[in-house]
C-alpha cells in the first residue's frame, strides 16, 4: 500500500535524484554537521536546495522536508503513516529507557495517550493551579534572594521540574529552595545522549566505555530510581485512601490504578516510562521556550513594555493570580508564539515511514527516514512579513492581516500534537506575569553581550544567558 501527500502532478521522483550537499564516502553528510548545531546546517542548506532534498548519514538517505505545508501534512499523517526513528526508541531501551506515550506506537500509544491527554487537558490542570501559584510564588522568593546575578535556563528549568512533578505525581519536588535537583542533574545527562548516540555513525559504547558513558549509565539508574520512588509514594497513597481510586488526583495515580485493573493496555512498565516521558519532556522544552522569550522582549523594549502594561492591567498581584486572568493574557501569548516561531525548542522532527509514501513528488519507501525542518518557511519573508523581527502584534492580527498560523508548529500538527501544551502556556504565562509584576529586568545577556548560541541537545536551548533583577 502507498500514501501519497501533497499529490505532484508528475511521476514521483526518486531520492537518489533530488539535490542535496555532496556526501563524504561512508560518512555521508555527518562530517559536515556541527554536532551540536545540525539543525542550522540543514537550515541552511534548506534555503539552498530548496523545500524538498537529500542527505545522508552514512549510507542511510534522509529526505529534507522545509515546506510548512509538506511538514504539516506529514506530521498528520501519524501514527499511521510516520513514526518517530526506530533508533530513537532502539537507542532508548538500550541505555535503559522506560517507553512512555512519546515513544510509544500504535495500539500502546493510543492506550496510553488516552491517559495522558486527560491528565494534561485544560480541566484538569485548572483544578492543580493553586500549586502552580505556589511554585511561582517559590521562584519569585529565590529571585528576591539572588536578584543579582541568575541563571536564567537553570532556575527556569527547576521551576518546570517542580510544576511537572507535581501536577503529573502528586509529590512536591521543591529544586527552587535549593532541594536536591537529583532529577534534573540526571536529565541533562541523559537527553543529549539519547540525541548523540540516535546519529552515531558507530556505536563505540557497545564495545568501549568512555566516561561520558559511565556517567550517562549511572544517570539513567538514578533517575530510574526516583521515578521508582514516586511510583511507591503514589501506591502507598492510592493503599492508605481507597476511595483515591474512583478519582485519581494525578496521571501518576490513574495510570497506577488502570495497570492494576488491566485491560487498560497500561502496565508497571508503562506507568514508569510515562513518569520519565513527562519529566523529560516537561523540563526542556517549556524551561527553553520561556528563556528564549524572556531574552527577546528585554531585546524589545516596545514589546517589553506592552507585556508589563497588560500584566500590571490583567494580573497585577502573584498572591492573587487566577486561570482566568491568566487565560486573559492575549499579549504575552503572543509573545511565547512569536518566541517560539524564531526560537523553535524543536527545531526539526525526524521521522520514519511505516508504508510506502510519496511526499510532494519524491517516494519514501517504507522504513525510509523524513527530516522534517521546523524553522523554514517561518523565518522566511515569503510567508511572515519582516520575518526575522520579533513582532508579537502579528499573532494578533485578524482578516487580510492575520498571519496563516501553520508557518509555525512548535506542537506539532495531527493527533500527536504535544499533549502539554496547554500546561506549557500556562506555565510561560505564570512565571513571565509573576516576573513583570514583582521585578525590574535590569539586563537578560550572555557574559560578553553576544546574542545567546543556540545549543541543540534534545532540544534548542541558549547558552549563557544570565538575568539581573531589581525589585519592582
Amino acid at each position: 500500500m502507498q500514501t501519497t501527500i501533497a499529490a505532484a502532478d508528475t511521476a514521483p521522483r526518486h531520492m537518489r535524484d533530488l539535490p542535496g550537499p555532496q556526501p563524504w564516502p561512508l560518512a555521508g553528510n555527518l562530517p559536515q554537521m556541527t554536532p551540536l548545531r545540525r539543525h542550522q546546517d540543514v537550515e541552511a542548506w534548506s534555503r539552498q536546495y530548496g523545500p524538498l532534498f537529500r542527505i545522508s548519514f552514512g549510507n542511510t538517505p534522509i529526505l529534507v522536508v522545509a515546506s510548512h505545508e509538506l511538514v504539516n501534512a506529514v506530521l498528520r499523517d501519524r501514527p499511521d503513516g510516520f513514526r518517530r526513528p526506530s533508533i530513537t526508541e532502539a537507542i532508548s531501551s538500550e541505555m535503559g529507557g522506560r517507553p512512555g506515550v512519546f515513544m510509544a506506537e500504535g495500539a500502546a500509544w493510543r492506550d496510553q495517550r488516552r491517559m495522558v491527554m486527560a491528565a494534561l487537558s485544560p480541566h484538569a490542570v485548572k483544578a492543580y493551579f493553586p500549586s502552580l501559584v505556589s511554585v511561582a510564588l517559590r521562584l519569585r522568593q529565590r529571585w528576591r534572594q539572588v536578584a543579582g546575578d541568575i541563571d536564567l535556563a537553570e532556575d527556569l528549568k527547576r521551576y518546570s521540574v517542580d510544576i511537572i512533578a507535581g501536577l503529573a505525581f502528586g509529590t512536591e519536588v521543591n529544586t527552587i529552595d535549593g532541594g536536591e535537583d537529583v532529577i534534573q542533574r540526571h536529565m541533562d545527562v541523559i537527553l543529549p545522549a539519547v540525541a548523540r548516540r540516535s546519529m552515531s555513525l558507530f556505536p563505540y559504547w557497545r564495545y568501549v566505555r568512555l566516561p561520558q558513558d559511565r556517567l550517562l549509565d549511572a544517570s539513567v539508574a538514578a533517575l530510574n530510581r526516583e521515578v521508582d520512588l514516586l511510583i511507591a509514594a503514589a501506591r502507598a497513597r492510592l493503599s492508605a485512601d481507597p476511595a483515591r481510586r474512583a478519582r485519581p488526583a494525578n496521571l501518576l495515580e490513574a495510570m497506577i490504578c488502570a495497570a492494576d485493573e488491566g485491560g487498560s493496555g497500561v502496565d508497571d512498565r508503562a506507568v514508569a516510562g510515562n513518569v520519565t516521558t513527562m519529566l523529560l519532556a516537561g523540563e526542556d522544552t517549556t524551561s527553553n521556550t520561556l528563556a528564549w522569550m524572556l531574552y527577546l522582549l528585554h531585546q524589545h523594549p516596545a514589546a517589553m513594555a506592552k507585556a508589563r502594561a497588560e500584566v500590571r492591567r490583567v494580573a497585577p498581584d502573584p498572591q492573587l493570580f487566577s486561570v482566568e486572568q491568566m487565560d486573559a493574557l492575549d499579549y504575552i501569548d503572543a509573545c511565547a508564539q512569536e518566541a517560539m516561531r524564531l526560537k523553535p525548542v524543536a527545531p526539526f522532527i525526524p521521522l520514519e515511514a511505516l508504508r510506502d509514501t510519496v511526499v510532494g513528488d519524491v517516494r519514501v519507501p517504507k522504513h525510509g527516514l523524513v527530516w522534517c525542518v521546523m524553522r523554514n518557511d517561518s523565518v522566511s519573508e515569503q510567508h511572515v512579513a519582516q520575518a526575522a523581527e520579533f513582532d508579537p502584534e502579528r499573532w494578533l492580527r485578524r482578516g487580510d492581516q492575520a498571519l496563516d498560523k501553520h508557518v509555525s508548529m512548535p506542537f506539532g500538527a495531527g493527533v500527536r500534537t504535544c499533549p502539554g501544551r496547554y500546561l506549557a502556556l500556562l506555565e510561560i504565562k505564570l512565571a513571565t506575569a509573576m516576573l513583570l509584576s514583582s521585578f525590574e529586568i535590569q539586563s537578560i545577556a550572555t557574559a560578553d553581550g553576544d546574542e545567546p548560541e543556540e545549543l541543540m541537545g534534545f532540544t534548542m536551548s541558549p547558552i549563557g544567558l544570565r538575568m539581573r533583577l531589581q525589585h519592582s
